[in-house]
């Protein structure tokens, strides 16, 4: 198992003085003390709507959204990433899990063939911390940004501002990056992917949240995604999980993109809350294993066919 010690951290110059225990603390939390990341995203009740978590192949479980936090408890994450106000409904049942507040959201009714895509940020920060200190184990920060949109320099500029003030106060910060809009033709080209990832970097966010670049004539997704790995320098890049598929295709890819590709974790929804309880708890239980303690793809499957059981 992978581990690492709290002055290994590499805390960035920006980190307060007073904050930098702080930030070593919700790093080592966020990470179970391997740096890497195991994000549980929950995000998508304002992304995607209900669509995500009501319909055929979804487990009915999802449509209540205390299904989300009962994953989170009962299963292995780093953090639990969802919007300041689901958080704030359920946080006080479930003070144990660690949160990830995610700054901005946008829903999926206007279409890129109308309007570039824009998502302003929700509330400022001071919210974040009043929660913080009421109580909720609030370790980091989240910020979309689509690059390709007429409105990335705004969203940058909220980024980077956000990144300055989240480190002043120890928090960390992950950035979904995402190339999108009418100048974009190829969403999943690697080197928008290897771009995005340095564009994380630069705004000095702690985590990047890439798509998985499409393969090519010569090279797989995964070898595509080490030279965004390569990119992103210190910033850690994970990779968005994408729409329900099989637990042993979604294991094998992560395998690869962390032993192949240089990810350093994943960030997973879809793939975890759209099954049921006990089948959502064995799969974060073989993602983690993957992500923080090197298991094979074979082993990874046994956790999550409940044959061996995985934890911390």
């Amino acid at each position: 198992m992978p581990k690492i010690t709290r002055d290994q951290v590499k805390v960035p110059v920006d980190v307060a003085a007073d904050a930098r225990e702080t930030y070593i603390d919700n790093y080592m939390a966020a990470t179970h003390g391997t740096g890497r990341l195991m994000l549980f995203a929950c995000d998508q009740k304002i992304e995607h709507m209900n669509g995500d978590f009501y319909g055929e192949g979804i487990d009915i479980a999802d449509l209540d959204p205390e299904h989300l936090f009962q994953i989170g408890s009962q299963g292995v994450c780093g953090v639990l990433a969802g919007q300041r106000g689901l958080i704030a409904r359920y946080a006080a049942d479930y003070p144990e899990i660690n949160y990830l507040v995610k700054m901005n959201s946008k829903t999926n009714l206007v279409k890129t063939a109308q309007s570039d895509p824009y998502s302003p940020q929700l509330h400022d920060l001071e919210t974040v911390l009043a929660m913080r200190e009421n109580g909720v184990n609030v370790v980091g920060l989240g910020y979309t940004i689509y690059l390709g949109s007429e409105y990335e320099a705004a969203m940058m500029s909220e980024a980077g501002q956000l990144i300055a003030e989240a480190h002043e106060n120890g928090l960390l910060v992950v950035l979904w990056i995402y190339p999108r809009g009418k100048a974009v033709t190829d969403e999943k080209a690697p080197e928008l992917i290897a771009g995005a990832a340095g564009v994380a970097l630069c705004l000095g966010a702690d985590f990047v949240k890439v798509n998985p670049p499409k393969a090519c004539e010569d090279s797989t997704s995964a070898e595509n995604l080490s030279i965004a790995s390569k990119a992103a320098g210190r910033t850690g890049l994970v990779c968005a999980g994408g729409s329900t598929v099989d637990a042993q295709t979604f294991l094998t890819q992560l395998h690869d993109q962390i032993h192949v590709g240089g990810a350093c974790g994943n960030a997973t929804g879809r793939n975890i809350h759209q099954r049921s309880l006990d089948e959502a708890v064995r799969l974060t239980k073989a993602i983690s294993a993957i992500t923080l303690a090197d298991y094979s793809v074979e082993d990874a499957l046994k956790v999550f066919n409940g044959e061996e059981d995985f934890t911390l």
